[in-house]
């Protein structure tokens, strides 16, 4: 190996420390304790090395946002053998709030820290709005054809525009993330009854299908637009230790 291939790989294996070292106080600490300093202390060099990998901590942070919405991405590329359109859609929301409660301080720096950082993670730019738009964005464009795919079959019958669709979706099972990751109350009953309950919300008891046969389905004499009522029960309460175990 040549003198430069060597300062490469050395330059590319300390850019790695910087980025681990950051993840790990992250991940311990929170992002508000992210520091140069903390950083180069962790990984015994002086805050001046540190900048010449990156110019900020902003810098740091955008690079692990992009890392972890990959780590995202990732949990969604086996679902996307999935056959069934709705069934893909229910997998898609129920990993993305597995990976949020799993991963919540990855998820807090991605989502709900900084725009300029979301921006990063979705489409490598500086504002979240113009990477909203960005088409390389794989787990949206997912969430877009399946929609698509089910209005082609008359599943999603008199719903708006597909991107309309997709990102009241993911707006859905961004909701249910954010209110663990913040509300101490949040969820009263067990959290897969909660995204079950939203996944019912959208797709129905039955799936998309169930939808689109409740249009031929033969009168009965429950009035159009209501539900039977079943008896009220007591809300479990949620055991206060769940959400601290997961955070951790």
């Amino acid at each position: 190996m040549g003198i430069a291939e060597r300062k490469t790989r050395q330059k590319q294996e300390l850019r790695e420390r910087i980025l681990d070292s950051a993840r790990r106080i992250v991940m311990r600490e929170g992002f508000g304790a992210l520091s140069m300093r903390k950083i180069a202390e962790a990984i015994e060099y002086s805050p001046a090395t540190l900048y010449l990998h990156f110019e900020s901590r902003d810098a740091i942070a955008r690079a692990l946002c992009a890392e972890g919405y990959a780590q995202l991405l990732g949990t969604f590329e086996p679902l996307v053998a999935i056959a069934d359109h709705a069934e893909r859609l229910k997998a898609i929301g129920r990993a993305y709030v597995a990976f949020g409660v799993a991963h919540p301080e990855t998820y807090r720096l991605i989502f709900m820290e900084d725009p300029s950082y979301t921006g990063a993670a979705l489409g490598g730019r500086e504002r979240a709005d113009t990477a909203a738009e960005n088409a390389d964005d794989a787990a949206f464009r997912l969430m877009v054809e399946s929609i698509d795919a089910l209005k082609a079959q008359g599943r999603l019958r008199g719903a708006p525009d597909s991107q309309v669709c997709a990102e009241a979706f993911w707006a859905t099972m961004h909701g249910i993330v954010a209110l663990h990751l913040t509300c101490p109350v949040f969820p009263r009953a067990p959290l897969d009854a909660v995204i079950d309950a939203a996944l019912v919300a959208w797709f129905g008891a039955g799936g998309a299908d169930a939808n689109a046969a409740t249009h031929e389905a033969p009168a009965t004499d429950t009035p159009a637009g209501s539900t039977a009522q079943s008896p009220k029960t007591a809300r479990p309460r949620r055991n206060a230790s769940t959400k601290d175990n997961a955070a951790q």
